[in-house]
């Protein structure tokens, strides 16, 4: 449970956690962006009404003069001018006002008192107010707009637009309007940020609920995987992991992840079982042959036995012997197979000649159980390339199991015949044969059929699967087949 918890806290909270940095992070990527674009629409925007409307003026003001500026301006047309200079800033919340050719400022909208009289007097707003000469120069030529302080008059940074002003064919002055960037833009931009802070955080709060359900989710099975392999570390491998679709396509890797470790448990729940069954096998067929040579050995050593029958249970006592090096060497050569370190040695012989031989050697037990022996005397000679040794391993495991489950008088059928490419060899005996739900498993390790006679039939469960593995190694294939309660029939065939 505290491995659980420790996947839980570890993995289900960094995949949260990056998830939500990844989803932060594009919030304030995306907020940012929004800011800097609304920011720059609103200043082009601006620009332009400041452009506008200094244009406008400029205009206005140049339809007004009908004189030369500098011969002076009657009273008239200068309220006409300062009260389109007072209400055109008004409208747009911006600072217009009239420069010379000197730089100084001849008309602004403070000039003008609200009874439509004129200030006597410099203005006090724009009275310190002095363009430079260059400023001046290029913004007698056309309409311009840019960002500044206007050459230190205005505090901050202000849009600014210029227009010049002709009466007849002749420049006579320069229009400025201008408006503070900070005071029309940091509320503007303060309204926009707070509108998208509050959508963004909603948006986050319910990303954070469905990330946190779908990373629930997804390492859900990694947390339970973790449970069942801390079980399976103490020898219990009942616990399987449940296979869920995912939300988003009918497979995904933590699927086939869990299909696998499924399977993987299977494997070593299966293994397991047989480890134990070998276990138990091997113990017997151990301590069988031990019990009986030590029993003989004994009494011979202590007189029980007769002088006179002691070379005969000394025969028994050599064949428990080499039926116990027998038992180790099909053990060590399970174990060099399955390491890859048992290497083939191929020779040309006789397969036939070899089937012969083997069942010679079971001639006592063959003739004690009364078996026929069936095929001998339609073979013909059948050469084949592999490995001697192992070859002959397989051969006398197939006999020997055919013997041993052959009731008396039964029958052992053997035959050999071979094509262009490969040699096929069969060996039949009848007998109760394999039952259908296990011909399939015979080749397993250590599996043993009719677990219940186990005490009875000798074996540890490795000679099929020996067989198996060896006629593999050789490119060939070994299948089994039976009827069941009529015989039961093994077929390798190897290539030439």
């Amino acid at each position: 449970m505290k491995g659980n918890k420790k996947i839980k806290a570890g993995l289900f909270r960094k995949y949260l956690l990056v998830t939500i940095s990844i989803i932060l992070a594009s919030f304030v990527f995306l907020g940012g962006a929004l800011l800097l674009l609304v920011s720059k629409l609103w200043m082009e925007e601006k620009m332009e009404l400041l452009s506008e409307n200094a244009v406008n003026v400029a205009q206005s003001t140049s339809n007004t003069l009908q004189n030369d500026f500098s011969d002076g301006v009657n009273l008239v047309s200068v309220k006409l001018i300062c009260n389109t200079l007072m209400q055109t800033s008004s409208a747009i919340d911006a600072d217009i006002f009239i420069v010379n050719h000197e730089g100084y400022v001849v008309f602004c909208k403070d000039n003008l008192q609200s009874n439509l009289s004129l200030y006597t007097g410099n203005c006090m707003v724009h009275s310190n107010h002095k363009i430079s000469p260059e400023t001046l120069k290029t913004a007698l030529d056309s309409v311009m707009g840019y960002m500044g302080d206007l050459d230190g008059a205005l505090e901050g940074v202000n849009f600014i637009v210029s227009a010049p002003v002709k009466a007849g064919n002749k420049t006579v002055g320069v229009v400025y309007a201008t408006q503070p960037v900070l005071d029309g833009l940091a509320p503007y931009v303060s309204g926009i940020f707070r509108m998208f802070f509050w959508a963004a955080l909603l948006a986050l709060i319910l990303a954070f609920l469905i990330v946190y359900l779908v990373s629930y989710k997804m390492t859900k099975p990694l947390r339970e995987m973790s449970q069942a392999a801390k079980q399976y570390a103490l020898g219990d491998f009942s616990k399987r992991i449940p296979v869920s679709k995912s939300l988003f396509m009918d497979s995904d890797e933590i699927e086939e992840l869990v299909i696998a470790f499924n399977s993987m448990a299977q494997a070593l729940a299966t293994l397991e079982m047989s480890r134990r069954s070998f276990v138990s096998n091997v113990s017997h067929e151990l301590k069988t042959p031990m019990t009986t040579i030590g029993g003989f050995i004994d009494g011979i050593l202590d007189g029980t036995i007769d002088p006179s029958k002691q070379k005969q249970y000394l025969r028994v006592v050599s064949d428990e012997i080499k039926r116990l090096s027998r038992l180790v060497t099909g053990m060590l050569n399970m174990s060099k197979l399955e390491a890859g370190e048992l290497d083939i040695n191929p020779v040309s012989f006789d397969i036939s000649e070899m089937l012969f031989k083997t069942l010679l050697g079971f001639e006592q037990i063959i003739d004690k159980k009364n078996i026929e022996i069936k095929g001998l005397d339609s073979i013909g000679n059948n050469p084949v390339t592999a490995d001697k040794d192992m070859i002959n391993q397989v051969v006398y495991n197939l006999i020997d199991n055919a013997v041993k489950f052959t009731p008396e008088g039964g029958y052992i059928e053997v035959s050999s015949k071979a094509d262009a490419e490969k040699i096929i060899v069969k060996i039949r005996n009848s007998g109760k044969g394999i039952p259908a739900e296990e011909i399939d498993k015979i080749f397993e390790r250590f599996y043993k059929i009719d677990k219940s006679r186990s005490f009875d039939v000798k074996g540890a469960g490795m000679g099929l699967y020996l067989c198996k593995t060896i006629i593999e190694l050789h490119g060939g294939q070994i299948i089994a087949r039976s009827n069941q309660g009529e015989f039961a029939e093994f077929i390798f065939q190897l290539p030439l």
